[in-house]
């Protein structure tokens, strides 16, 4: 029945990302997040592309702005923005460490220092340093803390899933398997649910962009019109992007302790996690 439940699951991830990636070439979003709910509907299947038609897919001409103005889809950016780029990383360490039959902690060691690098230089600081002035050691000094914290609850649920997966179901470990691949989904869709709570914190506090609206600019002009490239946020309170914890611009809605306090638990709970994953 498994196998059944698993071919299912497939087809449909299929046909999902099949139609996410197709549809949203029309959506007037940022290209970084249009890649991200693919990704995030490669991991999900029909779960993630339910969500890019709930939360980013505009409605009607003319109204992404407003659709995705909510703070609820806002994070909804942000949360899919993390799980896609920490997902790719852990996905690629859990692969290579059951191929070469690591052990479970240097596993779990490995799927996280990718995860999050891979999360952090590339699909933040990389891809959206425009958003810190096209400096990319400021974006790395931006988005640190902010993916941090949201890695460590990521990979907190994904390894308590991913252990009792793989101590009940057969070749659920082995990365050439699909029920490898569809235990991984699972987690990460686990992960994304458990990672989608902070990140409205740091939504809320500017310490993380949701969704963004990318539209051509038309500029009048002796008969032509020219098109340029045009961000737009979605919302000026829950959209901007991540601003250094230097600047005083949010002092009245973080502090620094708050902060720190954040880390610190996100930590926690990522140690109850592992805890959990190697004890059990």
């Amino acid at each position: 029945m498994l196998s059944g439940i698993m071919l299912l699951w497939f087809v449909l991830t299929a046909i999902s990302v099949l139609f996410v990636a197709i549809d949203s070439l029309r959506t007037p979003e940022s290209p970084v997040l249009k890649w991200g709910f693919v990704l995030l509907t490669a991991y999900t299947g029909p779960l993630g592309a339910f969500l890019y038609v709930l939360g980013c897919r505009e409605p009607l001409p003319g109204l992404h702005e407003r659709y995705t103005a909510v703070l609820w889809r806002q994070v909804l950016g942000s949360t899919m923005h993390c799980v896609a780029g920490d997902g790719l990383g852990i996905l690629v360490g859990a692969f290579i460490g059951g191929i070469i039959h690591l052990s479970r902690p240097a596993e779990i060691g490995l799927e996280y220092l990718l995860g999050f690098g891979f999360g952090w230089m590339i699909f933040q600081a990389l891809f959206m340093k425009a958003s810190s002035g096209g400096s990319f050691y400021k974006a790395l000094k931006n988005t640190f803390i902010p993916e941090l914290v949201s890695m460590n609850y990521l990979m907190a649920a994904m390894v308590v899933v991913t252990s009792l997966g793989m101590s009940s179901i057969p070749e659920s470990g082995n990365p050439l398997s699909m029920t490898f691949w569809f235990l991984m989904s699972m987690a990460l869709l686990i992960g994304f649910i458990a990672a989608y709570p902070i990140n409205w914190w740091l939504v809320s506090n500017h310490l993380k962009h949701g969704m963004m609206t990318v539209r051509p600019k038309a500029t009048s002009g002796s008969g032509d019109t020219a098109l340029e490239a045009h961000a737009t946020s979605a919302h000026a309170t829950h959209s901007t992007p991540m601003a250094s914890h230097d600047s005083g611009a949010h002092e009245d809605k973080v502090t620094r302790g708050s902060i720190g306090v954040m880390v610190i638990v996100s930590f926690i709970v990522l140690g109850a996690g592992i805890t959990f994953a190697l004890g059990y």
